[in-house]
């Protein structure tokens, strides 16, 4: 009955009304890209915020956490700082803590870094690319700085659930289109 209305609604617009509304959806789009964009630039972060998607750093963040995330060059790592990496061969950052530093005294001053999760019972070795025994600053993709709880389970169950996805997404869409403000 709601849909049929909305549906409705859609066939009343003239163009010029139905072109402006889809005109103003993709400029929300766009904005929320440049906002990104603009939060890469200033956190130095390819990725400034993230969700913990594993209960790995229980009890310091939880599934469904929000993590907001620096990274510039010359702040050195440290132990127990939290950090988000990349491994070679995985999609997802991984969010754990620096464990072990390993400081080699060669001419580039080169570090490296072991990590582990709080709940975990053995380091992160096992999750690295084969053959890599400590992380750099190249695999760093930022650092926690701060944390909204649980915010970020709507992102869980938008990938858990592709169909919880859709229709959030197709809701929001008839809402720009069909919202006349």
């Amino acid at each position: 009955m709601m849909l049929q209305s909305i549906f409705d609604d859609v066939r009343r617009m003239n163009k010029r009304q139905f072109l402006y509304q889809v005109l103003s959806f993709g400029m929300i789009v766009s904005s929320a890209l440049m906002i990104w964009k603009g939060l890469m630039v200033i956190t130095g972060s390819e990725s400034p915020i993230v969700v913990v998607l594993s209960g790995s750093m229980e009890p310091a963040f939880h599934r469904g956490d929000l993590l907001f995330l620096t990274n510039y060059e010359d702040e050195p790592v440290r132990v127990g700082e939290i950090v988000v990496f990349k491994v070679e061969g995985r999609d997802i950052p991984i969010v754990h803590r620096v464990l072990k530093l390993h400081e080699k005294g060669d001419q580039n001053n080169t570090v490296k870094f072991l990590t582990k999760g709080d709940n975990n019972s053995v380091d992160d070795r096992g999750l690295y690319a084969p053959g890599q025994l400590w992380l750099t600053h190249k695999d760093v993709v930022g650092r926690a700085r701060g944390f909204l709880p649980y915010v970020g389970m709507v992102t869980i169950y938008m990938n858990e659930y592709p169909k919880f996805k859709y229709a959030v997404l197709a809701c929001l869409g008839l809402y720009v289109l069909v919202h006349r403000e």
